[in-house]
């Protein structure tokens, strides 16, 4: 049975796999793929309209669970994205070309706030520092935009 939502249809999915693609290993994919829809399901929130969040959960978990298997969901990949290794994705300048060309729904220039508002959330949620590289790489960001880098 096919879960559809209108935030996750199926354009905006194959525009996902597509970024997904453009990393050069499976390790790599894997960094790209659950950082293009953490991203994405972070803008989508972003809506003065009412939200179903079981619907909407319901249908990314099913996408997430299709694209790279049992044992992953929204919180695992919100979790990926308060780490370490979302920084990686965020370095490469292949990743952030793939965003803006195949996922323009994700405005490149919007990915710090977003990934500073899941970092907020997940700090509010489990308690913990919100110190560390992605808080980093947001200062450091923040400073390259203010042209104090």
């Amino acid at each position: 049975m096919q879960v559809h939502h209108p935030k996750l249809d199926a354009a905006v999915q194959e525009k996902i796999l597509t970024v997904t693609r453009c990393g050069l290993t499976t390790s790599e994919s894997s960094g790209f793929f659950r950082t293009a829809i953490g991203l994405y399901y972070l803008a989508s929130l972003m809506t003065k309209e009412q939200l179903d969040f079981k619907a909407l959960d319901k249908a990314f978990n099913r996408f997430v669970y299709r694209s790279i298997g049992g044992g992953h969901s929204m919180t695992s990949i919100l979790q990926f994205m308060s780490g370490a290794r979302v920084v990686e994705v965020l370095d490469s300048p292949r990743f952030m070309r793939a965003m803006a060309d195949y996922l323009p729904e994700v405005p490149v220039d919007s990915i710090p706030f977003l990934l500073g508002l899941n970092l907020g959330v997940a700090k509010d949620i489990s308690k913990i520092d919100a110190r560390g590289p992605v808080a980093d790489w947001l200062e450091k960001q923040r400073q390259l935009r203010e042209g104090e880098a």
